[in-house]
């Protein structure tokens, strides 16, 4: 990837695709999130802050809270306890489609795209219903900056369906940037992608955090976490176990106990 010129210019991929820069002040700040199913305790008590240009990793054995958390952040899940701040602002009470208009962008860790619709119409629906505030003009814009970032221009006007589970995860992710977030979510991104599409993924989020934005992602690879991640929260039994830089957390024999447990 080419070093990314000064604040204030637009984000170049190798193959010249361009991507607005986002504000430095882009963070994502929990606060003693808890979060209750009947009697069982899925979050208990997390703090934990993406900050700008930085990739930020949640990892942890499955049934840790890393979901409940996500939904937690993104809104689809309103927490029993705790705040959500969303650069500074607090939006523990708004919904999710509420928190994506003021820059925040999502992934799922299940697939989701419209089967029926095309590659490029799956991409634009990110910049037409995830923006604010965008004409028809922008969101065409936007939408072929994403494809063209994620390698997709080309497969534009075939239908999602039936394409291959890591394109269809390419295709996901460039939806959420083209709604330009600051605050970027990734569950598990990496799931499904070969290694030529996982280069190309690290290659972009890599950027995207060099312009500014805010990224958290849930990861179950650690080799990517360590390549990626400036920092990690680990996650057990629905509370933070430990926190810090990408190396040390994961060698924390707490973590590691942790997912031993789990396999």
């Amino acid at each position: 990837m080419t070093t990314p010129p000064p604040n204030g210019r637009p984000l170049r991929s190798a193959r010249g695709t361009t991507m607005s820069a986002t504000a430095p002040t882009a963070r994502l700040t929990a606060r003693g999130i808890v979060r209750r199913y009947g009697g069982i305790e899925a979050v208990g008590g997390v703090d934990l802050v993406a900050r700008a240009g930085r990739i930020t990793a949640l990892i942890g054995p499955n049934g840790a809270g890393k979901s409940t958390l996500f939904d937690c952040l993104a809104g689809t899940v309103r927490p029993d306890g705790g705040r959500v701040l969303l650069g500074g602002r607090d939006v523990t009470g708004l919904p999710a489609h509420r928190r994506v208009r003021l820059g925040l962008g999502r992934t799922f860790q299940q697939i989701a795209v419209f089967p029926t619709l095309s590659v490029a119409d799956n991409v634009r629906v990110g910049a037409e219903q995830y923006a604010r505030r965008v004409d028809a003009r922008t969101a065409a814009e936007r939408s072929a900056r994403a494809l063209r970032l994620f390698g997709l221009q080309e497969i534009a006007a075939e239908p999602a369906g039936g394409q291959p589970t890591g394109v269809l995860r390419l295709v996901e992710l460039a939806r959420a940037l083209a709604g330009e977030p600051r605050v970027l979510l990734l569950d598990e991104p990496a799931a499904g992608l070969d290694a030529a599409q996982t280069a190309r993924l690290v290659s972009v989020l890599r950027g995207l955090a060099e312009r500014g934005m805010a990224l958290l992602l849930v990861e179950h690879d650690a080799e990517l976490v360590a390549e990626l991640a400036d920092a990690v929260y680990a996650m057990a039994q629905g509370r933070v176990v430990a926190a810090g830089p990408a190396a040390a957390v994961l060698a924390d024999p707490r973590v590691t106990r942790a997912w031993g447990a789990a396999t």
